[in-house]
């Protein structure tokens, strides 16, 4: 198994999810290494640029997940030890890590870190409706106020994003020259002259907000350390938590970090706010509300949140992919999209306006 050396692979259109024959034959030699005998695995999801992929496995111990986690092996070990501090120190809904014969969390194969987990079932996603992200907003304020004091295991890779946050602003601002400029080079596509009408605008903007991020509190709480922050899911939504038996489940913790766990709650309501195509002051406030009851948010975080709301996140998360191809990428339907965008950012002010003092009452 160690000569073997897992890389990316291309998808195939004649198979829904498709996994290569050697990565198939190398999850059936990593699962014997576990007491349980398998009836039958099936591939439900994978990265197949990043070499990842997970199994639902039948066994004679009950329904189990075995997953092949993409990143570097010292990484996957910050997130196992996650998952495991989490079940058993805090007692929280996120599916057990089954051990190996031989005690261990996890194997290493390939090159990759391969574990089995418990399969949660039934689970079913809750509503997209306001009382639906309430319940999705309250249950993330949980899992970050869970994941205070966490220490990762010998030998881990320090996740943090921490105190990246005006990297992370810089970084944006620079794209948009990349976004700017591509879009000059292929300003014949349809996509082009709608971005090129815009892309000044939400730069400056990205610029603002940096300059507000420097001269906020964020230094301050940064002070307070990893540990004291915990963890930030960093991709949380409708899919990996979703209402089981006993309650709200956290499922694929694979890229936590330590970070300002706003975050995680800037992408919901950022992405909620895209999926109703205007920005509607109710559902924010109480968004941010739900949140608040179960992770309480002081004054100093609300204002880094305000800022960070300020960003064209959204316009940016879609513009990325016009860096791998421009000319598929600048069509008629992307102008379309962009459109929609510049129109929901614009919606945007009059709340964040409505809602900054909310936390000076």
């Amino acid at each position: 198994m160690k000569e073997i050396v897992i890389l990316p692979w291309e998808e195939r259109e004649d198979i829904n999810v498709f996994v290569p024959d050697y990565i198939n034959a190398l999850a059936k030699e990593v699962i014997k290494n576990y007491s349980f005998q398998v009836n039958s695995m099936e591939v439900i999801a994978t990265k197949p640029e990043q070499g990842g992929a997970i199994w639902k496995i039948s066994t004679s111990k009950g329904p189990k997940s075995l997953k092949l986690l993409h990143r570097r092996p010292t990484r996957s070990l910050f997130s196992l030890g996650a998952q495991r501090y989490l079940v058993d120190i805090k007692g929280a809904s996120v599916p057990a890590i089954v051990k190996t014969k031989h005690g261990q969390d996890f194997i290493e194969a390939g090159g990759k870190v391969w574990f089995v987990a418990e399969w949660i079932e039934p689970l079913t996603p809750i509503s997209k409706d306001l009382e639906g992200t309430k319940q999705l907003c309250y249950t993330l304020g949980q899992f970050h106020a869970q994941t205070r004091g966490y220490v990762p295991p010998d030998g881990a890779e320090i996740a943090s994003r921490l105190y990246k946050w005006p990297r992370k602003y810089e970084k944006m601002i620079t794209k948009m020259d990349w976004f700017k400029n591509l879009s000059l080079a292929y300003k014949h596509m349809p996509a082009s002259t709608t971005i090129l009408t815009v892309i000044d605008k939400f730069q400056d903007q990205a610029r603002t907000s940096l300059n507000e991020l420097n001269q906020s509190k964020y230094f301050d709480l940064i002070k307070k350390g990893n540990k004291e922050w915990g963890l930030a899911h960093q991709d949380f939504g409708w899919s990996n938590s979703q209402m089981g038996r006993n309650g709200m489940w956290i499922i694929d913790l694979d890229g936590v970090a330590y970070d300002l766990p706003i975050r995680d709650l800037r992408k919901l309501i950022t992405g909620k706010m895209a999926e109703l195509y205007k920005w509607d002051v109710t559902w924010v406030r109480e968004m941010i509300m739900a949140y608040h009851k179960a992770n309480p948010i002081s004054p100093e975080l609300y204002e880094v949140l305000l800022i960070d709301l300020s960003l064209p996140n959204e316009f940016y998360r879609f513009m990325k992919d016009i860096l791998k191809e421009p000319e598929l990428f600048l069509n008629q339907a992307t102008s379309e999209v962009i459109t929609a965008l510049i129109e929901t950012e614009q919606s945007k002010w009059p709340v964040l306006k409505a809602i900054q003092n909310d936390w000076r009452k």
